[in-house]
């Protein structure tokens, strides 16, 4: 019963005219004027150095990529590569493998455990502005990144020995012993 009561209620409310004017039009003001500026427009001169040019005979001007693929794998491991019309290539896959490492909590608390990392191998090969042949590959895990290429610097060679510090051959004083009081004036064994 009393539901419908708060029905019938509900019913008139919703029944009475409002006093919202659908007719209602928004004010419309003028559009603002300003004065003309009082300068002259700028004028810039012409650079002072020639426009580039280029030349129709440049060997690097029609490069193409003329192969391309990627695949992705669900296990997280992936491979690419490319190869452009003027020779160069590029390929490198990537494997998803645990190893040792630091690991956070919600906290921010660090442990040392399992993680999940990527470990990348991968090569290039082009052909420089002077016409070397260059190929470059790499190894990235958790040894840190490994690139090996015949144009890559290397280290020297230490061929000489090292200096060895001094060993001085002398006693060191002894420190005195102290015996400790209880603040009474006892000693204390």
């Amino acid at each position: 019963m009393k539901l419908f009561f708060v029905a019938a209620f509900l019913a008139v409310a919703a029944a009475v005219p409002s006093s919202y004017k659908p007719e209602y039009k928004a004010p419309s003001y003028p559009a603002p004027s300003y004065p003309a500026p009082k300068y002259p427009a700028p004028a810039y001169p012409a650079p002072a150095y020639p426009s580039p040019s280029y030349n129709k005979d440049n060997k690097y001007a029609e490069i193409t990529v003329t192969s391309q693929s990627d695949e992705r794998n669900i296990d997280g491991s992936s491979q690419w590569s490319y190869a452009q019309s003027d020779y160069t290539t590029r390929e490198e896959s990537q494997v998803q493998k645990k190893m040792q490492g630091v690991t956070y909590d919600s906290y921010g608390k660090e442990s040392y455990g399992e993680v999940l990392g990527n470990t990348n191998k991968g090569s290039s090969y082009w052909v420089s502005p002077e016409g070397e042949k260059l190929t470059l590959t790499w190894a990235a895990d958790e040894a840190g990144f490994q690139p090996k290429g015949d144009h890559l610097p290397v280290a020297p060679v230490h061929e000489y020995e090292l200096p060895v510090a001094p060993v001085h051959e002398y006693e060191l004083p002894v420190a005195p012993v102290h015996i400790p009081f209880n603040g009474k004036g006892y000693k204390i064994y």
